[in-house]
């Protein structure tokens, strides 16, 4: 069968800046790519390659050349080539979802309680990097909306103000009422990262993600070893490929949790393998969208749903769909605090 792939380039706009430690966005640049094959009309399906400026590990100058490349391959052989596109993620994430959008793999397609709009996926609310009233007035907006889990980025103002935010929170909700997330995204230094996360542990933190930046293996497997609460890799696992090497980071490092973005984690069968290797270790782990368009957010919620379903508990780290003016319209909405899919 005979295929063709089409890149479309597209700019996307958020409601109000994403601040995280390593800066502002204001702006989102991902390529979709629509698969389809002459003379089968049902077989269309689409994806969204997403890299993250300064964190992907194939932000690239030339990226739209370098998926080119990836999309000939598919189209002349017909099968997604893995091992080449291994040290791509993001690319390799949108092929995987054209692909399996497009009804290839019927068998990837279970019938689902999520995938038949009966049940939701429980995802943690997000209260973005800003001023103190900024932060407080996004975190009481998700205590509102009814969020059990509320995930907190830290680091965008001084560190004092951060912990009476969280103080200020658990005087009014017990761990029992809100589970407190934070992320650090790599902002505290490794010297003053134990004295934080030991201040951290007195308002029953859930977990801290990626309190140093990446690359340190053995400091951070000092921090998992004697910090107070969990942690939870995210950037760490950043460009770490290939299976031997997702194992020696585990080995190591032997965090409490690892935080998955098939956009920066090797795709869907990066992420699955990582899965794998975290339940032999004891390792325990949960989804998280990277910004995507509502197309990439349905790629991974389904993900999500194919690895944890049915049933989920763990809340997962799954966008909104909220963050652009100019956002993709696909069968995704709130309601409360879990992402619900209409079925097709």
């Amino acid at each position: 069968m005979d295929y063709k792939i089409k890149i479309t380039p597209r700019t996307l706009h958020f409601r109000q800046p994403a601040g995280t430690s390593r800066g502002v966005y204001t702006t989102r640049d991902s390529w979709f790519l629509e698969l389809t094959a002459p003379g089968h009309p049902n077989i269309i399906g689409i994806g969204e390659c997403a890299p993250l400026p300064d964190l992907s590990c194939d932000a690239i100058p030339d990226y739209e050349p370098t998926l080119r490349h990836f999309c000939d391959l598919f189209e002349q052989t017909g099968q997604i080539p893995y091992r080449e596109m291994e040290d791509y993620p993001s690319m390799l994430f949108g092929l995987e979802t054209a692909v399996a959008n497009s009804g290839l793999e019927p068998e990837n397609h279970p019938s689902t309680p999520f995938l038949r709009g009966e049940e939701g996926i429980p995802i943690n609310g997000l209260a973005w990097m800003g001023s103190f009233e900024e932060m407080n007035s996004r975190m009481e907006e998700k205590l509102r909306q009814g969020f059990g889990c509320v995930k907190l980025k830290i680091g965008a103002i001084d560190f004092d103000d951060e912990l009476e935010l969280i103080k200020r929170i658990r005087s009014r909700y017990s761990r029992h009422d809100v589970e407190l997330r934070v992320d650090a995204n790599g902002g505290f230094s490794y010297e003053e990262a134990l004295y934080k996360l030991e201040l951290l542990s007195q308002y029953a933190i859930h977990s801290v993600e990626q309190p140093i930046r990446q690359r340190q293996w053995g400091r951070m497997a000092e921090l998992c070893r004697d910090a107070p609460l969990p942690i939870a890799l995210d950037e760490e696992l950043i460009g770490v490929n290939d299976r031997e090497g997702k194992k020696q980071l585990l080995n190591i490092i032997r965090p409490a949790y690892l935080v998955l973005k098939p956009s920066l984690h090797g795709g869907v069968r990066g992420v699955k393998e990582w899965i794998e290797l975290a339940d032999e270790r004891g390792v325990k782990t949960w989804i998280t969208s990277a910004l995507e368009s509502n197309v990439g957010l349905d790629a991974v919620a389904r993900l999500a749903d194919q690895v944890y379903g049915p049933h989920i508990t763990m809340p997962q780290g799954l966008g909104t769909g909220q963050l652009f003016t100019d956002n993709i319209a696909m069968p995704l909405e709130m309601r409360g605090n879990r992402l619900w899919r209409t079925p097709q």
